[in-house]
């Protein structure tokens, strides 16, 4: 399970291509605790719970004061100026229509709320309690009465239902998500049900707790055009929302500024006591990280989550670092690594072939570009679920292998007898070594080399194009293109905008991409999106690879329903070791720590939460007496 495919409320977009995943929605999980959580770790069933673990019992009791990583009686007041990268042209983040701004999670309540500070696990926020029997057949949420939107009427279960129907016919992503849940229905005044179309899949309770509630009311009335308002179409009319925050006020593609809502239904909550304590956060954009920074640097921006190795290594060498006005920190985190890295499109008929998509693997020096372009700050992945028990280790065994030896006939027999590992290539020679290995697959496929020049029996060349949506990766770039120019193939690099390249991504209108998976502790059906044949066919998906595999289709679908942390390990290092073994992605690197500089007027609290330490927005707070210190050390 990772989170909800909404807009990030705690987190902002930050690029991808400079550093280690950026995980669309913190997929808040543990790596280093060794969980075992089988069924009877779970809640009990039939019973009414504050909260919901896929790995066990919730750290906090029913009547508890607050979350343990907020302070309580933190100030509100003051302003958060963030930076984001590209342009937005809809206030609609639940269409696949329209790019939306960061931050509009902000607006929205959910059913439940993650606490960042344990994986895969949440507590009630707009519901009181929530309730499933012993086959998981369905989950009953109990709603606030107080619960409010912010125009003052309330949440109803009519709300929630219409919620569900909604999102999943506005968004392949939410149809993809919300899957296996057939109904939803009102079971009483303050009661919603949600019914599952099967049994045993003990994460859908977890699932539906992260639907955010939309107003009915509002979105089936007419819009500014005079048009019925509808989900799925992009728009810029400022929606009425329930969360801590509302839309204060916007320049399309430019600037946004939220308002906290002062009289917010939940603020006294336990859930909610410590958190949201900006009076504003306010979002510039920018075409790529570049001037980004250097707003950043200058004052106009507050904080900056540094993606970049090379910048983080050689570009901080300023006055406001060195005079302590700017503090420069890497916060520690304990959060699954998931995958990032150069992602094939299976739809293109040259990278159909796997020993093609293997030869672009061999191509790749990680070794010299960490070296030369990272100052050796990065680890290579070498897993989808890095830095977990998840990823799939040495050669299959046990339960693993007897998931495996189901599609013996589908898979590569290397997979069953071979520990996967990436090219490694600590030498010239090594590399060059790879190259030749590189060669021999590539002719193997078909591809022969005239004069330098790769082509296949119908005298096609071998081309490939990396589409980029920021500059400054391209550099990133440029040395795997040289290397792979020197096997024959034809590569190049095209740099586009932000809202061009979502729009292509959105069509699969693309060869190579940078691409990033954020996967959680207990993973579920959101892998059906990620890897399944349905989402392949389906514009918008997040299988932007393309992977059509019914061997994949059917493990995935043993991890959606396996019935303890056993068999959910089993079958997920299956899926792990089939798509390493299936080279759908040249694997990169990743950053143990979040890289945070910040202009020191904020505090924080004592204790950082281990799954998202660095989100600034949702628990630090403006400190007054640094504000002014800075104001009056900015004027000497």
């Amino acid at each position: 399970m990772t989170a909800q495919p909404t807009p990030r409320r705690h987190t902002t977009r930050i690029p991808l291509a400079n550093a280690g995943i950026a995980v669309i929605a913190a997929h808040l999980t543990l790596l280093w605790h060794p969980w075992v959580a089988i069924a009877q770790d779970l809640p009990k069933a039939a019973t009414r719970h504050h909260a919901l673990s896929l790995i066990g019992k919730p750290m906090l009791e029913p009547g508890f004061a607050h979350f343990d990583w907020v302070n309580p009686a933190a100030p509100k007041g003051g302003t958060l100026r963030m930076g984001a990268i590209g342009s937005f042209d809809s206030l609609n983040p639940y269409s696949v229509q329209g790019d939306a701004p960061d931050g509009m999670g902000l607006i929205d309540d959910q059913l439940m709320i993650s606490s960042l500070d344990e994986p895969s696990t949440q507590y009630c926020l707009v519901c009181e309690w929530v309730s499933y029997p012993e086959d998981f057949s369905s989950a009953t949420f109990k709603l606030r009465e107080a619960a409010r939107f912010h125009d003052g009427k309330p949440i109803t279960p009519e709300d929630v239902i219409f919620s569900l129907e909604a999102m999943k016919a506005a968004h392949p992503q939410f149809s993809f998500y919300y899957k296996n849940v057939v109904k939803a229905e009102k079971t009483g005044d303050h009661e919603v049900t949600f019914n599952f179309d099967s049994k045993g899949n003990r994460e859908l309770p977890t699932i539906v707790g992260q639907l955010s509630v939309l107003p009915k009311h509002y979105w089936q009335s007419k819009g500014s055009n005079g048009e019925p308002r509808d989900l799925s179409k992009s728009t810029l009319d400022v929606p009425v929302g329930s969360g801590p925050y509302r839309v204060k006020s916007f320049e399309t593609g430019r600037t946004i500024v939220y308002e906290r809502v002062k009289d917010h239904w939940a603020k006294d909550l336990p859930v909610s006591l410590g958190l949201h304590n900006f009076d504003e956060i306010s979002f510039t954009f920018f075409r790529d990280s570049i001037p980004a920074f250097e707003s950043f640097k200058s004052g106009m921006l507050d904080s900056w989550n540094e993606t970049s190795a090379n910048r983080w290594y050689t570009q901080y060498e300023i006055d406001a670092v060195k005079k302590g006005m700017i503090k420069k920190e890497a916060l520690a985190h304990k959060r699954v690594a998931g995958m990032q890295g150069f992602a094939f499109n299976l739809r293109r008929k040259q990278f159909q072939d796997r020993r093609v998509r293997q030869a672009f693997a061999l191509a790749y020096n990680f070794e010299d570009a960490n070296k030369s372009l990272f100052y050796s700050q990065y680890i290579r992945l070498g897993s989808f679920f890095d830095n977990s028990e998840l990823a799939a280790k040495g050669v299959p065994q046990g339960r693993e292998l007897e998931i495996l030896k189901a599609f013996e006939r589908e898979l590569p027999p290397e997979l069953f007898n071979t520990e996967w590992k990436n090219p490694v290539n600590p030498t010239p020679a090594d590399f060059r070594k790879n190259l030749g290995e590189a060669a021999k697959l590539l002719q193997a496929a078909g591809w022969t080399s005239k004069a330098g020049v790769l082509t296949n029996a119908a005298g096609e060349q071998l081309t490939v194009e990396f589409l980029l949506v920021q500059p400054d990766f391209e550099r990133i770039v440029l040395p795997y293109v040289k290397d792979l120019e020197k096997l024959g193939i034809k590569a190049t690099t095209r740099i586009v905008d932000s809202s061009q390249y979502k729009r292509r991504l959105d069509t699969f209108d693309f060869d190579m991409i940078v691409h990033s998976v954020g996967q959680s502790h207990s993973p579920g059906n959101e892998q059906r999106n990620y890897w399944g044949s349905a989402a392949a066919a389906m514009n918008g998906s997040r299988n932007v690879i393309g992977i059509n595999s019914d061997p994949i289709d059917r493990i995935i679908d043993q991890i959606v329903f396996a019935k303890d942390r056993d068999e959910l390990m089993a079958s997920t290092r299956a899926l792990d070791r089939v798509l390493l073994w299936g080279h759908y992605m040249v694997p990169q690197w990743h950053y143990p720590n979040d890289r945070v500089a910040i202009w020191d007027r904020f505090g924080r609290p004592k204790s950082l939460p281990s799954q998202s330490p660095s989100s600034i927005m949702l628990y630090w707070w403006h400190d007054t007496e640094k504000a002014k210190a800075i104001t009056a050390q900015k004027s000497q």
